[in-house]
């Protein structure tokens, strides 16, 4: 984050300071994309507002378009996992909504075993009127994933289900597979 803005504020300096004249070719291959000003603020404002059972990790701090959410739920069925979240933002951003995968199996209505993620907000038209929107931001976004766990679980429209099917029908059994799954695949 801190790289990208000194890198930032380095090449306006540069430009500025810069007698002879930069070649058009050489100045557009060098040219920081409108997705990555936004993401200097964003990410900056994410990691200030983030929950307390969340964390973010990049792993190339120069690529701030792609990075992991980390989620430890302290309540509910999946207490005491451990959820790892792939997060790819896209040039098009802040038009189109950040791709976010699910590297942790679990046995969640709205989150497939492949790791698909069933949430409005990463849609860029949903149904419910509550997608996508250009004033969306990463925030919201990690604020989404983390009410997966809470508030924001969904029994009656599933991606999975299989595991909504198997809530309704014995809740106990239910969470008998959520901690099976949670001792295999997302152990803190």
């Amino acid at each position: 984050m801190i790289t990208l803005t000194k890198r930032l504020k380095k090449e306006a300096e540069s430009r500025n300071n810069s007698s002879t004249p930069v070649k058009h070719e050489n100045h557009a291959s060098k040219r920081i994309s409108i997705r990555d000003k936004l993401l200097v603020k964003e990410v900056q404002e994410m990691e200030q507002t983030i929950p307390s059972t969340c964390r973010v990790k990049f792993e190339n701090p120069d690529a701030l378009h792609e990075f992991s959410v980390i989620i430890q739920p302290d309540e509910g069925f999946w207490k005491n996992g451990k959820f790892l979240f792939h997060v790819v933002i896209n040039e098009d951003y802040n038009i189109s909504p950040p791709t976010v995968k699910c590297l942790t199996k679990l046995w969640h209505p709205n989150i497939s075993e492949e790791g698909e993620i069933c949430l409005s907000l990463l849609r860029q038209n949903s149904i419910d009127g509550l997608g996508w929107a250009p004033t969306r931001k990463l925030k919201d976004v990690v604020w989404g994933l983390n009410s997966l766990f809470t508030d924001l679980l969904n029994f009656e429209d599933p991606l999975n289900i299989e595991a909504a099917e198997h809530y309704r029908k014995d809740r106990s059994s239910f969470e008998i597979k959520v901690r099976e799954y949670v001792n295999q695949f997302a152990k803190r």
